[in-house]
């Protein structure tokens, strides 16, 4: 499903965000990526999302070469992809189903169909009986499960988690590893940042970073 190969990603002369790192991530895989702030865990979660390109090597995502992908395409890649980052970025102005069913909207899905699928995504993070709640009424690990339900409304094939549960505590960081692997138990891919050593130590197979290249694969 993920494959990178001897991939570098170079932003200036000094500055080096990942150097030859190589890996693949089979379809269905639940993996974490551990490593030190600056390790370059969040560019190398961009370059499988196109947000970023590889100045040297190739990243394989669902057999596409993001090197290759023209700029018209990325949405269609992106529709395969639920993506779930530290800061929410819910929309203030609305309920959480509303931002819920935003993804769905901008593809053309009708109104009904949107709100039906939004209200399935809510319900799998357990916060159905708060669809018409405003964000800033929920707590931390709260908003982070709507991202979640976000993210997966589209149904991906692929979940890329950058540090779901940083700043949260340990009950709200397990509902969200709850609801990820949830997702994963249904055969979805998932790729997931993480510092949080709890969360490492159960993990079955955990990718390291550090400065930009691959420490150690189990």
């Amino acid at each position: 499903m993920i494959e990178f190969r001897n991939v570098s990603k170079q932003y200036s002369p000094d500055a080096t965000a990942l150097r030859d790192v190589s890996f693949t991530v089979a379809k269905g895989e639940l993996v974490f990526l551990a490593g030190p702030s600056g390790a370059g865990k969040s560019t190398l979660l961009k370059m499988i999302a196109a947000v970023e390109r590889p100045s040297a090597g190739q990243v394989i995502v669902n057999g596409q070469d993001i090197a290759r992908i023209k700029p018209a395409a990325v949405p269609f890649l992106r529709r395969n992809l639920g993506l779930i980052f530290q800061q929410q970025r819910l929309l203030t102005d609305r309920s959480i189903l509303a931002n819920v069913m935003l993804p769905l909207l901008v593809t053309g899905a009708s109104r009904g169909q949107a709100e039906q699928r939004a209200r399935a995504a809510l319900d799998k993070v357990g916060l159905l009986e708060r669809a018409h709640a405003q964000p800033l009424a929920l707590s931390g690990g709260e908003q982070q499960r709507v991202s979640i339900a976000r993210a997966i409304v589209n149904r991906p094939q692929v979940i890329l988690a950058d540090e779901p549960t940083a700043n949260l505590d340990r009950a709200s960081a397990n509902q969200v590893l709850d609801a990820l692997k949830a997702f994963h138990s249904v055969g979805v891919t998932c790729l997931i940042s993480s510092h949080d050593e709890q969360m490492l130590d159960a993990a079955a197979r955990v990718i390291h970073l550090k400065q930009g290249q691959l420490e150690v694969t189990a």
